[in-house]
């Protein structure tokens, strides 16, 4: 059987478990070996009960001294077992007469689990277990078990029997070296099956932490394969690119001026710079792929209105993409403020527009009426006919993919050849990481602020002083600011994600019945996460929990506060992307990084990293 064939040739894989597979990226068997294990258990070794250290999850084995039902607070079966060096307690909240029987005084069991520190000592809470017959030994594992991204209805020990079926297969038969022999061996770098077969069954002296931090030899492989894979992809794309032909929009010039004398703002060095390169890439025969990365709050906005006004002012159309309708309408609204005392008016089309603004909209856009249009993904949807675009902008390049940002340069395809793109990014990103990440694009970055916008103040405070945290919270929501609550994912789990922004939203209505507060998490529909939204950009809400799916670039300019809980589980990039909510007004602005401690080293510097930059540049 070959590693491209279909899951349900495995064994034990119907249609209904292909199905809850899928929801993991799997179709084929090869997608099993590249679902890599989130981290490993160590089944292996048999720890003494006396050797035990707290917060680890170890195996055990003991012989039965006590088993006993209490009722402190909520029933509870305790367990008690002992090896002679020490004792454990084997604490159960779910369990069945039957359970309870199988743990008679005297009987030997085997147990995996994560040792707490208990009201009698030692414990672990809903172990792994398995009674054990006279002179029967726990059997240890030859590897370090591997734990995988979960999907409901999928549990892991059916997981690890699917990816032995598929690491037999692939030992049967190979998959292709695709890296020359003296890279590999330049880099240091495994076979591509050897690679795959570590990471899924590493040896019990594996380095775990080098594993953990991406480090181990056998990871690198297979992300420079991909990374490469991904570059060349794009270069191809780009070389393709350069062979097409596109409008010169070469005119414009003194409506461009104009324009930019009129604002009430002087734009910095930096737009100034970034303007220069796009009106030079848009008088190409050629299309201009070019990316703009600029700091939260740096002014790229006003760069893509110049970008447009260009292009209208050269007699075409040009095209604003956004990822949400919120920061769609957002652009309108903008846009419309700039455009329309110069006769332009900016045409709009999202998904929940009513059919016959969608049919007027559809209409202005195919007979080009509509110059600018702004819009969500449904700009790129079947029915949208543009007369002549010569000009793509998406915003929040990151959340489309390429083909989505494809499927809308192809609508403006025409004699003329292809439009020009324009992508724009809040998310700074290192310079080479941008090289490999977008090598079909050309980069400008504006790495400036406009004068006056204040720092946002970072500070970091352990769990323990949630109290005080609430009583600022409370304060400035009084003064009339308003403040963002949010509560970062959990363990990659939506349900869990949902449940500590519910748990902290009741927690805060308790604290704080006099504020106004909203909820907004990844469970709810579109629609709803939009009413929630706009209530706190219009103000209603005063304070709104949530998690991380706060909309990137979303304005409102009132909210001054932002609490994160858990910080510490959370990235760079995401924690410099959320504080970037606050400080768009007047207002001096705050950020809380509320962390548990202890602190890995890791968690500390990136703290740290926050606490003394704003940065987005240095934060990358």
């Amino acid at each position: 059987m070959q590693s491209d064939a279909a899951l349900t040739t495995l064994k034990g894989v119907g249609p209904a478990l292909a199905k809850k597979l899928e929801k993991l990226g799997l179709f084929r068997v090869e997608d099993l070996l590249f679902l890599l294990p989130l981290r490993y258990e160590d089944r292996t070794q048999l720890v003494r009960i006396g050797a035990l250290i707290m917060g680890t999850r170890s195996l055990v084995s003991g012989e039965v001294s006590l088993s006993e039902v209490a009722y402190r607070g909520r029933r509870n079966l305790l367990v008690r077992i002992t090896d002679g060096s020490g004792q454990l307690t084997l604490r159960f909240f779910h369990f069945s007469r039957q359970q309870q029987a199988q743990f008679q005084p005297g009987t030997k069991v085997s147990c995996f689990g994560e040792v707490r520190r208990g009201p009698l000592g030692l414990e672990m809470i809903h172990p792994e277990y398995r009674t054990l017959r006279d002179n029967q030994d726990v059997a240890t594992d030859e590897v370090l078990t591997p734990i995988y991204p979960a999907t409901e209805g999928v549990q892991q020990g059916r997981l690890r029997n699917l990816t032995d079926q598929a690491l037999r297969l692939m030992r049967e038969n190979p998959p292709a070296e695709l890296l020359p022999r003296d890279i590999t061996k330049q880099l240091g770098m495994p076979s591509l099956a050897s690679a795959i077969e570590y990471l899924h069954r590493p040896p019990p002296d594996a380095q775990l932490t080098e594993m953990q931090e991406g480090r181990h030899p056998c990871q690198q492989r297979l992300a420079f394969e991909e990374l490469l894979a991904h570059y060349l992809s794009l270069r191809s794309l780009r070389a393709l690119a350069a062979s097409e032909d596109a409008p010169a929009l070469t005119g414009g010039e003194s409506e461009v001026l104009r324009f930019i004398g009129d604002l009430p703002f002087e734009l910095t060095g930096a737009q100034v710079r970034v303007v220069d390169e796009i009106i030079a890439d848009l008088g190409q025969p050629h299309p201009m792929m070019r990316l703009i990365q600029g700091d939260v709050g740096s002014g790229k906005t006003i760069v893509a209105a110049i970008a447009c006004l260009k292009a209208i002012a050269c007699g075409v159309q040009a095209a604003i993409m956004a990822p949400t309708e919120i920061l769609a309408e957002q652009h309108w609204r903008n846009f419309s403020a700039w455009f329309r005392p110069l006769g332009i008016e900016p045409a709009w089309l999202s998904g929940s527009q009513r059919a016959a603004q969608r049919r007027e909209a559809l209409q202005s856009i195919a007979d080009g009426r509509a110059q600018l249009v702004v819009g969500t993904h449904a700009l790129f949807q079947e029915g949208v006919d543009f007369q002549r675009l010569a000009l793509v902008i998406i915003d929040e390049q990151h959340r489309f993919g390429v083909h989505q940002r494809m499927a809308l340069r192809d609508k403006g395809v025409s004699a003329d050849g292809h439009p020009h793109q324009l992508v724009m990014t809040a998310t700074p990103i290192p310079r080479t990481l941008a090289m490999a990440a977008y090598a079909d694009l050309d980069t400008s970055v504006i790495d400036e602020l406009p004068p006056g916008r204040q720092p946002v103040a970072t500070i970091a405070v352990p769990d323990a002083r949630r109290g005080e945290i609430v009583e600022r919270v409370r304060e400035a929501c009084l003064a009339g600011q308003q403040a963002y609550w949010v509560c970062p994912l959990i363990e990659e789990s939506e349900v869990l994600d949902y449940q500590a922004a519910e748990a902290s939203y009741r927690a805060l209505n308790e604290a704080l019945p006099e504020l106004r507060i909203g909820l907004v998490h990844g469970r709810m529909r579109p629609t709803e996460k939009e009413q929630g939204m706009r209530a706190f950009k219009e103000g209603v809400i005063q304070l709104l929990v949530a998690t991380t799916v706060i909309e990137v670039g979303v304005d409102v300019p009132d909210a001054s506060l932002m609490i994160i809980e858990n910080a510490e589980r959370m990235g760079l990039s995401q924690l410099h992307q959320l504080r970037g909510r606050v400080g768009r007004g007047s207002t001096q602005s705050h950020c809380v990084l509320l962390y548990k401690p202890p602190l890995g080293n890791i968690a500390k510097q990136r703290l740290a990293v926050l606490r003394d930059t704003n940065d987005g540049f240095v934060v990358a």
